[in-house]
């Protein structure tokens, strides 16, 4: 039997044509090929499947039974062909099937999951989205290999081939519960300090963002618990005096289930700046433009319309 790693496609067109049109001449006008063109094909395909696939039943050819249980398979398949090589280079929200992988950390995923799936389940039936966690070191490969289509993180010292966008920039607050003690006499600079801290972070030791600045100023806090997740540390705020550093956007979120105060951090620091990252390779492919497109939505940029799918695919479905 013929390894498809070896066989010519264009011999499996001839094949369904011939059995379609029940004979040489028929199928190379199909074809658009010479008579000898397509006996010549014919020739080869007996070879490659050792059988004679069609025989002479007067003046049309009959196909053989591998031949009958070959036809069905193989339309489907030429049909999938087609029907791919049709789409390459295009992308329809409403109609195409996609798998899109996007590398974000948890809080991210906070911001953008919501708005986007919202958007995807109403208008994208056939897209699927995987949020994914990769260490920051193997985003430059993930992205070249595209494993991954997209990546939403912190500025990173990527190499020219990975393109970069920012999308947000938020600045530092600080959540403590409505009736800490520390607020009701203002918060000011030596009140912060004077606080037991939590810190979110993923590193089981060093400084967090904030920590660098006061170090700047030869300032210093208390950090008396580290731990990785923003909603736990919420809860904790609620319930004791601890206070969390966190940027301002997070920090709506998930108030919204807490009610805790949020308060300018008294202490000027840089934004933390958050950027979509993308392989060149990938610049003006539809799909990715389409996706980047919705990722910017979530933070309320303006959307722009990509230059590869047309208007009226862009205008309500990105």
């Amino acid at each position: 039997m013929p390894n498809i790693k070896t066989l010519d496609l264009n011999l499996l067109v001839v094949l369904e044509a011939i059995y379609g049109e029940g004979g040489v001449s028929r199928a190379g006008e199909k074809l658009n090929l010479t008579q000898p063109a397509i006996s010549h094909a014919l020739a080869r395909l007996r070879l490659l499947f050792d059988d004679p696939l069609f025989v002479r039943q007067g003046r049309a050819l009959a196909p053989t039974p591998l031949t009958r249980g070959l036809i069905a398979p193989l339309r489907r398949s030429l049909g999938e062909l087609d029907r791919l090589l049709s789409e390459a280079g295009r992308f329809d929200p409403r109609r195409s099937e996609a798998r899109f992988t996007v590398a974000m950390r948890d809080p991210v995923e906070l911001l953008v999951l919501p708005p986007v799936m919202s958007r995807i389940a109403r208008a994208s039936p056939l897209v699927d989205l995987r949020s994914v966690q990769v260490a920051r070191r193997n985003l430059e490969v993930g992205l070249a290999a595209g494993a991954l289509d997209l990546a939403l993180d912190v500025p990173l010292p990527l190499g020219d081939s990975v393109r970069r966008e920012r999308v947000a920039a938020d600045r530092l607050v600080v959540v403590a519960r409505k009736a800490h003690p520390a607020i009701r006499r203002g918060f000011g600079l030596d009140a912060y300090l004077a606080q037991a801290h939590v810190m979110v972070t993923s590193r089981r030791k060093g400084p967090g963002f904030e920590d660098l600045t006061l170090a700047e100023r030869g300032l210093h806090r208390r950090v008396r618990l580290r731990c990785r997740n923003y909603v736990a540390a919420f809860r904790l705020v609620s319930e004791t005096d601890l206070v969390l550093t966190m940027p301002e956007r997070y920090a709506g979120v998930l108030n919204r289930g807490f009610g805790n105060r949020v308060l300018p951090l008294p202490v000027e620091t840089p934004t933390l700046d958050l950027y979509l990252y993308w392989h060149e390779a990938v610049d003006q492919d539809p799909a990715n433009l389409w996706l980047r497109n919705l990722l910017r939505g979530a933070f309320g940029l303006d959307r722009r319309a990509p230059a590869r799918y047309s208007a009226s695919e862009s205008d309500s479905e990105a």
